[in-house]
């Protein structure tokens, strides 16, 4: 492998997507990097195996993401796994010039009042949604995280972690989770062996990204893949199985399979950006809802409905058809703030007329 391959390039000069050839074109000396470390002061790229150095970054990149008009959207800023055009040598004169474009990207909406997309992981092929069977298992999470990957070209999978543990009902969780139309997998995260049902996905060239709540094991089973003891892991509350956050960024590494792994801090708030898709992770739901009497029906008390009568005979899980409807209602309302945004950003102003107030700026909230 190239040095570039051993980190994720897999292409030549003609299969380079065309607005990757015109970048290329456009900035005849420089050369591709990858981000393998986001940080608030910056960015660390790497352009070969176990190299990961300080990159001056374009100045726009260096303020936090606006949708204000003229101003860079948030999630249009790099991220771990993006691949960018550096000129200069490392490790003090490296700079970037160019972004290239992206063709997959995992992202939800940023904690806080205001809508704002995060990217969590860019040029991926899977991504694996770790959850562990003690009083972590939370198929509902699972289902949110999952709606979130769906869509976005990447290829999701759950894998269970701490099968081995006393108490681990591996057989109820996998009931549980039978409606997914997603790969499940029960592991032992510290067991090379038994990690080893995910090589499938671990090839030369690929790229996954680990996410999932603090405490899930996914710094174990990155250590485990990577098979030496790199990343710091820690213990659990015994009374709810939270962990501390021992990922405190996100960092792309390199495995001996040839993959490359992007570790996650834990998310415990996961906001959709409205721009998913919910009928595509709850198929099961949207087809039984496309038998109700009416088009409209809310699934709650309305006559000849599909969805709750499935309820009724045990063939759909309630719980689950709540949070299809929670998830719903999440993704229009994020959907509503999100063109919004971005019908302000493409509101020319006119000169010395003041900017048309927020709905929000007329309760004084900024």
């Amino acid at each position: 492998m190239t040095p570039l391959q051993a980190i994720g390039w897999r292409w030549t000069p003609q299969t380079l997507e065309p607005g990757w050839a015109a970048l290329l074109a456009a900035h005849p000396a420089a050369r591709p990097a990858r981000i393998v470390e986001q940080h608030r002061s910056g960015y660390r790229l790497a352009e070969a195996l176990d190299q990961a150095d300080p990159a001056e970054s374009l100045p726009e990149w260096q303020r936090a993401g606006s949708y204000r008009k003229g101003e860079i959207n948030p999630e249009a800023r790099p991220a771990v796994g993006d691949w960018v055009l550096v000129e200069g040598e490392a490790p003090k004169s490296l700079r970037i010039v160019a972004l290239l474009p992206r063709f997959s990207a995992i992202k939800r909406g940023a904690a806080g009042e205001h809508y704002r997309q995060q990217v969590i992981a860019a040029n991926i092929d899977s991504a694996f949604v770790v959850c562990g069977l003690d009083a972590d298992f939370n198929p509902r999470r699972i289902e949110r995280y999952l709606l979130l990957v769906a869509g976005s070209g990447v290829q999701p999978v759950v894998v269970l972690t701490k099968s081995d543990k006393d108490g681990a009902d591996t057989e109820a969780a996998l009931q549980a989770l039978r409606a997914l139309d997603v790969p499940v997998l029960a592991v032992n995260a510290k067991d090379p062996a038994s990690a080893a049902l995910l090589q499938p996905w671990l090839g030369a060239g690929r790229s996954i990204v680990l996410v999932g709540s603090s405490g899930a094991g996914k710094s174990t089973l990155t250590n485990t893949l990577l098979g030496i003891e790199r990343m710091k892991t820690g213990a659990v509350r015994e009374s709810d199985a939270r962990g501390r956050h021992t990922t405190t960024h996100r960092a792309l590494l390199a495995l001996p399979s040839g993959a490359c792994l992007i570790d996650t801090p834990g998310m415990r708030e996961l906001k959709p950006t409205g721009e998913e898709d919910v009928a595509e992770s709850f198929a099961d739901v949207e087809a039984l809802a496309a038998q109700c009497k009416f088009r409209d029906c809310k699934h709650a008390k309305e006559p000849g409905c599909a969805v709750r009568a499935a309820v009724e005979r045990g063939e759909l899980d309630v719980d689950r058809v709540a949070n299809f409807l929670k998830l719903s209602d999440e993704v229009a309302g994020a959907a509503n703030q999100l063109a919004t945004r971005l019908a302000q950003k493409a509101e020319a102003r006119v000169p010395g007329k003041p900017p048309r107030k927020r709905p929000d700026d007329r309760h004084g909230r900024r």
